[in-house]
């Protein structure tokens, strides 16, 4: 659910096929009530300190303003590591493209993600392998992608208006071409299918196995980028329209609202 207003919202945006300061302040505003319904849903009994990875442990298990030294301290240090490998990262990417004669543009957009987030996915994939920590791995692939949809998005106009006021004196709005486009719409679909797969809180090996699939072919052979973005389209209506001939209301919108109103609920009781 908190994916539904930030791609709706981006559905503006590339109807008006530019992203300015304006949008990043709406998407961060979005986010930040996202981090507000997380704040009024308690923590699950399946979260315990020992499923963290060791150096979050001994950070946690600090005494005091340890705790929080220790804490800041990893985040301080993570941040300073993003600042000085991202540079050489985002190079090493462009030189590999070049050498194995792929589409710096797509290996860019689908392969670095994946390098950069990849820690996260190690442990999602950790938790994955037991049933009862399983919803916390599939929970850490959303609402990351939640976060690229507002924060990381929002950054966009922003770094682009600053950079070009910087070298012009001027702040402008970032502008979309025919191939980001394409790359937008491609992606909202993609995010907004696997949403609509687990608005029934649902995920099985078909849906994982056809998702991976049409991701596969889109890196693959990028010519045929806008035949799997049909085939995401054609995929949400089958889904849409299958939610409404059963007549069933969906799981995902009814614990949604009680997550919200538990703890209220709780409070006023």
């Amino acid at each position: 659910m908190g994916l539904v207003p930030p791609l709706l919202y981006f559905v503006v945006i590339l109807i008006k096929q530019t992203i300015s300061w304006v949008d990043a302040v709406v998407l961060l505003a979005l986010y930040v009530l996202y981090l507000w319904a997380l704040l009024r849903n308690p923590p699950h009994d399946v979260e315990q300190l020992s499923d963290a990875p060791r150096v979050s442990q001994w950070a946690m298990r600090q005494r005091g303003w340890r705790q929080k030294a220790a804490i800041g301290g990893l985040l301080a240090a993570g941040g300073f590591l993003l600042y000085v490998t991202a540079h050489p990262f985002l190079e090493s990417m462009l030189a590999l493209a070049a050498l194995l004669g792929v589409s710096q543009f797509v290996l860019v957009q689908w392969v670095a993600p994946f390098l950069s987030e990849f820690p996260e996915k190690v442990s999602a994939f950790l938790w994955a392998r037991r049933v009862t920590h399983a919803p916390m791995a599939l929970m850490n692939m959303v609402s990351s992608n939640i976060n690229q949809w507002t924060v990381l998005a929002a950054m966009i106009p922003l770094v682009f208006g600053y950079s070009h006021y910087h070298h012009t004196g001027v702040w402008a709005d970032f502008h979309f071409d025919a191939e980001q486009r394409v790359e937008i719409i491609l992606t909202l679909l993609q995010t907004a299918l696997g949403m609509v797969v687990l608005a029934n809180m649902e995920f099985d090996w078909f849906d994982a196995t056809a998702l991976f699939v049409l991701w596969v072919v889109q890196f693959l052979a990028p010519h045929l980028r806008e035949e799997v973005t049909i085939a995401y389209a054609l995929w949400i209506v089958v889904l849409v329209v299958g939610f409404i001939v059963r007549g069933q209301a969906l799981l995902a919108p009814k614990y949604f609202w009680e997550a919200i109103t538990k703890k209220r609920s709780a409070g006023t009781a």
